[in-house]
């Protein structure tokens, strides 16, 4: 199985939720991320945060979907639609969910991107936490059941 989690830019989110499900995932689970607008650049506070949770940023690059080495099973979008952000759509046969939270990006002030970043690891460490559980739980669950539980996960 192969997850890619989409972000607009590839810079902050979908980074972090890479670096977080690489560290976790069960075998037979493989991800990667990508943007439909990539900056071109990992934000160095993304990096940072994952350095300071003792998660490896070995390889992580701001990419394009269009040059993805594999094609995924699922994609996760994590842009934050509700605050007007434009959620890039993943076109193919894919199974697809939504876990939209803010773009830590946007914060201003030292303090308040310090926080901004802190936050976004620790939701998506329980979000990615949560889906490491169910594979490891039921590795051959059928993609209805895969799209139940990612679609859970989102609510959370």
């Amino acid at each position: 199985m192969n997850i890619l989690f989409l972000c607009t830019g590839n810079s902050c989110r979908s980074i972090i939720a890479e670096a977080l499900l690489r560290s976790m995932a069960p075998p037979g689970v493989a991800t990667q991320s990508a943007g439909s607008k990539p900056a071109g650049f990992v934000h160095p506070r993304a990096l940072a945060v994952l350095k300071d949770a003792g998660i490896t940023t070995a390889g992580l690059t701001s990419k394009s979907w269009d040059n993805l080495p594999q094609k995924p099973d699922a994609v996760i979008t994590l842009c934050a639609d509700a605050a007007g952000e434009a959620c890039p759509l993943y076109f193919g046969n894919v199974i697809r969910s939504h876990w939209g939270m803010p773009d830590p990006a946007k914060a201003w002030g030292d303090e308040a991107a310090i926080a901004a970043y802190a936050d976004t690891l620790a939701v998506l460490r329980r979000r990615i936490h949560a889906l490491v559980q169910q594979l490891a739980t039921e590795p051959d669950m059928d993609t209805a059941r895969l799209q139940t539980v990612l679609d859970g996960i989102a609510a959370m």
